[in-house]
């Protein structure tokens, strides 16, 4: 299939790149890494009119560590910042989680950014930024900019804040506290499909090594990535003999996910609940120093 007619712009700096999109308005979009978005078109599900290619704009694809976490730049692409040391030792969950995605001809082309402003539920990226509480960069012409954090930032499937004109330029992931692990667990039907169903988990221990704190953002579970706070649930217990099966309920009791043709609600329900107990008793472990804490599989 072929897309319908649009006009091609090809930037060459940032300050081009605003000046068109302050142009074109509400009837252009952005092409990075076009791995959602050219797919789209060619089935004829998005038509715009304008379509500006930020590819040869310098200074897009960096990936930098700041205060407290890493930057990642609208040219990011996900295999670069999947290897990256920078962005590991800011953040490892973000290797973690793009491992999972897609397939790695994929992930050679797809951008991080880019799979956040497409703020599609179902994918990895979303939930790590909504787990950590991070922040995306908005810009436009006449040099206004806005950092709008995760919870406001993911409007519904397929949605986010992101306004006409406005370039999405940069994401910053918070980095870890001490004691502080991650996790990320997920099941999907074939290796590189979209999730059925996966939890992004998050655990701060105390100075005795006990869960103070415990958070999963969820993959699949409704319109926008799902965050739940389950601190209350294995708060001030050691990993050792956290009561998962109680974590499974919670979760159960508090998601109410849509069902479709891969899943019934109460499977992915079902589901969800396993995997945010085997990733946050992997992220616990991490917390400690296990370093085997990643082998574990609940």
């Amino acid at each position: 299939m072929k897309p319908p007619p649009f006009d091609y712009h090809a930037p060459r700096d940032l300050g081009e790149a605003l000046a068109v999109l302050a142009e074109v308005g509400a009837h252009g979009k952005v092409l990075a890494g076009g791995q959602s978005l050219i797919p789209l078109m060619n089935m004829r599900l998005a038509s715009p009119e304008q379509l500006v290619d930020i590819n040869h704009v310098a200074g897009l694809d960096t990936i930098t560590a700041e205060a407290g976490g890493v930057r990642v730049g609208a040219l990011a692409r996900h295999a670069a910042v999947e290897r990256s040391p920078v962005a590991a030792r800011a953040q490892p969950l973000l290797r973690t989680a793009l491992r999972l995605v897609a397939h790695p001809v994929i992930r050679n082309r797809g951008t991080v950014v880019g799979s956040l402003v497409h703020a599609d539920p179902s994918a990895e990226l979303p939930a790590v930024l909504t787990l950590l509480g991070g922040t995306v960069r908005l810009a436009r012409h006449g040099g206004t900019e806005r950092d709008v954090p995760a919870d406001r930032f993911f409007t519904g499937p397929l949605e986010s804040a992101l306004e006409p004109g406005e370039l999405a330029v940069s994401a910053y992931f918070p980095g870890l506290g001490p004691r502080t692990g991650t996790a990320f667990r997920e099941v999907a039907r074939r290796h590189g499909d979209y999730a059925v169903a996966g939890a992004a988990a998050l655990v701060t221990l105390d100075e005795d090594l006990r869960i103070a704190e415990a958070r999963v953002a969820f993959v699949s579970a409704g319109p926008v990535p799902v965050l739940l706070d389950l601190t209350e649930v294995c708060e001030h217990r050691p990993a050792a003999s956290a009561d998962w099966p109680a974590v499974e309920r919670a979760v159960r009791e508090r998601l109410d996910p849509d069902a479709d043709i891969h899943a019934t609600a109460e499977y992915r329900r079902h589901l969800s609940g396993v995997l945010a107990a085997r990733a946050l008793r992997v992220a616990a472990a991490v917390a400690a120093g296990d370093p085997a804490g990643e082998e574990l599989d609940g």
